[in-house]
Parts: C-alpha cells; sequence; structure tokens
C-alpha cells in the first residue's frame, strides 16, 4: 500500500507539472497563433498578463477557441448608476457593452473603464467579482468546510483522527499553538490564537492552490498586493488596539534621554514610524515571494518555445534544461509556500507579543 500511495503522489505531481506547462503553452499559442509571431513573443508582457488579475477564469484554448468561466462585473458609472453585467459582454471579440470597455493601454491597462461626455477614458467605482476575488471566495469555503470537518471529527470521537490528512492537520494546528503562538504571544495567546491559526492556514492553502494550473486554482490570490496589504492592514488593526498600557507608553515617552524625545519628538517618530514598517515589510514579503515564484516558472517555461527558431538541436537542449529547472522550481514553491505562511504567522505572532509586553503580563500574573 505504501509503494501505491508514493506511485500516486509522483503521478500527480507530475500530472501537476505537466499541466503547469500546458496552461503556460496555452497562453503562449493563444499569443501567437501562427509560427511567424514566435519571434514576436514578449516575455515580460506575457508573464505580468499571467499575474494580473482579469474579469474570467480561462480554461483552456482548444483549436483556437478560447473557453473561460464569465465572471459578473459591478461598476458604477457617473452618468448611468450601477451595471451588473456578464464579463462575456466585454470578452470572445466584444469590445464594448454600452460605454464601457477593457483598456488595452494606459494607466488603466486591463481593467473596465468607460467614455465621459467629453470622450475621455475614466475609471468608473468598480467590486466586480474578478478571477482572484472569485478565487478568494472558492479557497476561503474549502478551507471552512475542511476545518469543520476535521472539528466534527473529534466532536464525534472517531479512531481515525490521528491517521491520514485529519492527524496531519492535527500535527499543523498544535505545532503552530505550542511552538509559535504560545511562546510569542505570552500569556493571553488563547485570545488571538484563532485568528494566527486562521491566518496561517489562509496564506497556506492559497498559496498552495496558486500552484495548480487548472480550475479552481492557477489564481494569484497571494502574489496580489490588494490581498496582501489587507493582510498588513489586519495585523496593524489588531496590534495597535489590542497593546497594552506599557506599549503605548513606550510608543509616546519611551524609556530613552530626554533631548531625543523632547522638545522635537525624534524617538516618537521612530516609534510610531515603525508600527506601520512592520507590517508593510510582512505585506511585501509574502507578495514578492510568491510573484518571483510564479515569474520564474513561467519565464523558464517560456525559453522552449523562444529557442524554437534557433535550430532543433538547440531547442532540444533549452527545453531538456527549461524541463529539468521547472521541476525543481516547482517542487521549491511547495517548500516556499509552506515557509512563507509559517514566518507570516511567526512575525505577526512576535508583534502582538510585542505589544502585550508578556514580560509585564507575568509579572502582574505573580
Amino acid at each position: 500500500m505504501i509503494k501505491n500511495y508514493k506511485f500516486i503522489v509522483v503521478v500527480a505531481l507530475c500530472s501537476l507539472f505537466l499541466g503547469s506547462k500546458l496552461v503556460a503553452q496555452d497562453k503562449i499559442d493563444n499569443r501567437m497563433p501562427n509560427e511567424e509571431k514566435q519571434e514576436e513573443l514578449n516575455i515580460k508582457e506575457l508573464i505580468l498578463e499571467h499575474l494580473a488579475d482579469t474579469y474570467e477564469w480561462h480554461i483552456a484554448t482548444i483549436k483556437e477557441t478560447s473557453y473561460s468561466i464569465p465572471l459578473p462585473i459591478i461598476v458604477k458609472s457617473k452618468a448611468n448608476g450601477w451595471n451588473v453585467f456578464s464579463s462575456s459582454r466585454l470578452m470572445n471579440g466584444n469590445t464594448h457593452f454600452k460605454q464601457f470597455y477593457i483598456a488595452t493601454s494606459g494607466a488603466y491597462a486591463g481593467k473596465v473603464v468607460e467614455e465621459n461626455l467629453l470622450g475621455e477614458e475614466v475609471r468608473p467605482l468598480d467590486i466586480s467579482l474578478t478571477k482572484n476575488a472569485a478565487s478568494l471566495l472558492i479557497s476561503s469555503c474549502i478551507l471552512i468546510m475542511i476545518i469543520l470537518s476535521i472539528s466534527r471529527a473529534y466532536k464525534n470521537d472517531s479512531m481515525d483522527t490521528e491517521k491520514g490528512f485529519t492527524g496531519a492537520m492535527e500535527f499543523l494546528i498544535v505545532s503552530i499553538t505550542d511552538q509559535v503562538i504560545k511562546p510569542s504571544v505570552g500569556k493571553k495567546y488563547k485570545r488571538y490564537a484563532p485568528y494566527l491559526l486562521s491566518l496561517f492556514f489562509f496564506i497556506l492553502f492559497n498559496n498552495l492552490l496558486g500552484l495548480i494550473p487548472i480550475f479552481p486554482g492557477g489564481a494569484n490570490v497571494t502574489g496580489n498586493i490588494s490581498v496582501t496589504l489587507v493582510l498588513a492592514v489586519f495585523i496593524f488593526l489588531i496590534v495597535n488596539f489590542t497593546g497594552s498600557k506599557s506599549y503605548y507608553k513606550d510608543l509616546f515617552w519611551p524609556d530613552v534621554p530626554v533631548w531625543l524625545k523632547a522638545p522635537f519628538p525624534l524617538m516618537q517618530i521612530i516609534e510610531i514610524v515603525g508600527t506601520i514598517t512592520k507590517p508593510f515589510a510582512l505585506m511585501i514579503r509574502l507578495f514578492a515571494n510568491i510573484t518571483a515564484g510564479h515569474s520564474i516558472g513561467l519565464g523558464l517555461t517560456s525559453v522552449v518555445f523562444v529557442t524554437v527558431s534557433l535550430g532543433a538541436s538547440i531547442n532540444a537542449g533549452m527545453s531538456f534544461i527549461s524541463v529539468i529547472f521547472n521541476v525543481f522550481i516547482f517542487f521549491l514553491e511547495i517548500l516556499v509556500a509552506f515557509i512563507q505562511a509559517y514566518i507570516f504567522t511567526v512575525l505577526t505572532s512576535v508583534f502582538v507579543g510585542m505589544a502585550r509586553t508578556p514580560e509585564i503580563e507575568k509579572v502582574k500574573s505573580n
């Protein structure tokens, strides 16, 4: 049975890798319908297009026919108010619907825009369900179902809770709680444990789901700066709204020589700026690492198609190198998915613990 499981795992990983290659080829073929355009392939534009958010969920392109799941576009025009319609109205050869269209260049490239009465291109209020937003909802629902099923198994005193997937989840939950949250936050760690555990599994699950090239995977959720920005804002609010009196004393009147904090509040400015830069650093770290992984993988895949014009021998050699490095990058991205979720949770716990000043709480409890 163990050998069979190992075989299934290897086949699954190979399928995911080959799927990612097919998706990349699909994107390239969609941009280059004939061989003459291979030399015009813009790698930078291709990678940015792959990382960008879209108003449809592209599935595949078969015989130059693109198959996608249309998503709802919800915009508010200054002239006509709210408008709700399917993204298919602006895709598949349709360039305009009413006064709306998707900009192809400029500051609003890839976004829904409209023309005002002066003929100017303006951006309406856009709360559309894009690919990343849809993936966020899907992944959150799947994650909630997984956690609830595990909770139900423990509530029913199932004998299989220490085995398989449930046992692995228990190991992760206990490890993060006992080795990260409890020592970092301090005495009142149970107050923050639900959020910190949710944060860890949310980032981990979306990181892993982004590596799967087929629906419902493939979306660049944690590589989207808007998503990491929201996580950073949550950290900022939790740290500053639950901080202890000692935290605010150190923030506005730190224990340094008086000439460093009055009459000019130099240290206060530094401390206040630090409250912003800490979550900002976490935001950039997660965004940059996930984006870099996707970019490198797609760039290595593009080498196969770029070197076609250089001859069969060179193309075969570069294709072999591309495959080897892509396999390495794929497994490295799986590792990075765990590491980034772990680091984000660790540093968040540390920031919360610093605001709670656990050493003072310990003295009071004694």
